[in-house]
């Protein structure tokens, strides 16, 4: 068992040692443990070693800055240059936080970046603030159209926060069956896979989590998963850009680690104040009828990023420390 502060200086270094700057180095780190500190291993350290991969090849820029493409008030698109996901989706979270303020609402969006982890990360940003927030974000194209025979949708993840009391609501999910990290998760550590998960290269139905990564993934509840899916693939692909699912090289396929990703998020957010009087205490009347009838609030026993405390347990797999400590042999970082 290690401690959230260890991983995350741990990580940090080896992004440092990649040519990331101190700053950005530092802050994917901490989304990256805070997913292990989660639970959510398929999104966590698991994955710091094909970013590393990716950075090494130049598929992911490490000098890269987020570069203003337009402004039209409540509506912001900057261009990721290629940069890691994970500070970038950040830093637009913040943004939309800060100009909503002002205009009540914001839509902040990143095009031309990488992946960015778990996606519920980013709604913390707003809800801090007291504000509401959507995220969404595109990645390689892994699941089917209802009725197709290949893949041309990512897992079209989404993400949402709603301030309530005593903890707010935040919801995150993928739009397949299943998150694409936990297939490489359950490859990791030899695990098969559930029935109903994944389909095979030629759509064939699979419980091998190998060929499940090489195949595509079932859409979430059938034809509705896949309705979704469209609707966050448009919202990301189709309005931020550059690329469509089906034209992002896939992370997971090491002869595309020099391709940029064109990976697209984008953030939504809104001050509850800006629609009347009440708002705050329909949020939490809602959370109240939940928690009355017996249901469980999404996301309400996930700790906050601010109490992942240095001390605080984090366990990972060993096939994950051997990723890393292979990392450390070849970048030099103790």
């Amino acid at each position: 068992m290690s401690t959230a502060g260890d991983l995350r200086g741990l990580a940090g270094r080896l992004l440092e040692a990649a040519g990331v700057p101190e700053g950005r180095a530092a802050r994917t780190a901490g989304i990256l443990v805070l997913a292990d500190a989660w639970g959510i291993a398929s999104h966590g350290l698991m994955r710091l070693p094909h970013y590393l991969e990716r950075l090494a090849a130049g598929g992911c820029r490490a000098d890269a800055d987020l570069t203003p493409v337009s402004d039209a008030g409540a509506v912001l698109v900057h261009d990721g240059n290629a940069g890691l996901g994970h500070w970038q989706l950040w830093d637009a979270a913040e943004l939309a936080r800060d100009r909503c303020a002002s205009t009540g609402i914001a839509a902040v969006a990143v095009r031309n970046s990488s992946h960015c982890g778990a996606l519920g990360s980013y709604v913390y940003p707003a809800l801090d603030a007291g504000l509401a927030t959507v995220v969404f974000s595109n990645g390689p194209a892994a699941m089917p159209p209802w009725g197709g025979d290949r893949a041309v949708l990512s897992t079209s993840p989404l993400a949402a926060g709603l301030p309530s009391t005593p903890r707010p609501v935040v919801i995150d999910l993928a739009t397949s069956a299943v998150a694409r990290g936990k297939i490489a998760w359950h490859a990791q550590q030899d695990r098969p896979l559930p029935e109903g998960w994944a389909f095979d290269s030629a759509g064939a139905p699979t419980t091998d989590p190998h060929a499940a990564l090489r195949g595509m993934l079932a859409p979430l509840g059938g034809g509705k998963g896949y309705a979704l899916a469209m609707l966050v693939e448009g919202l990301t692909g189709g309005l931020v850009g550059p690329l469509l699912s089906a034209d992002v090289p896939d992370m997971f396929d090491r002869a595309d680690d020099a391709k940029p990703q064109g990976i697209s998020h984008l953030v939504i957010t809104l001050r509850p104040d800006a629609f009347g009087d009440g708002a705050g205490d329909r949020l939490a009347a809602l959370t109240g009828h939940v928690d009355d009838a017996g249901g469980r609030i999404p996301g309400a026993a996930r700790a906050r990023p601010a109490e992942i405390h240095d001390d605080t347990a984090v366990d990972l797999a060993p096939a994950t420390w051997d990723g890393l400590r292979a990392w450390t042999e070849r970048l030099g970082v103790r």
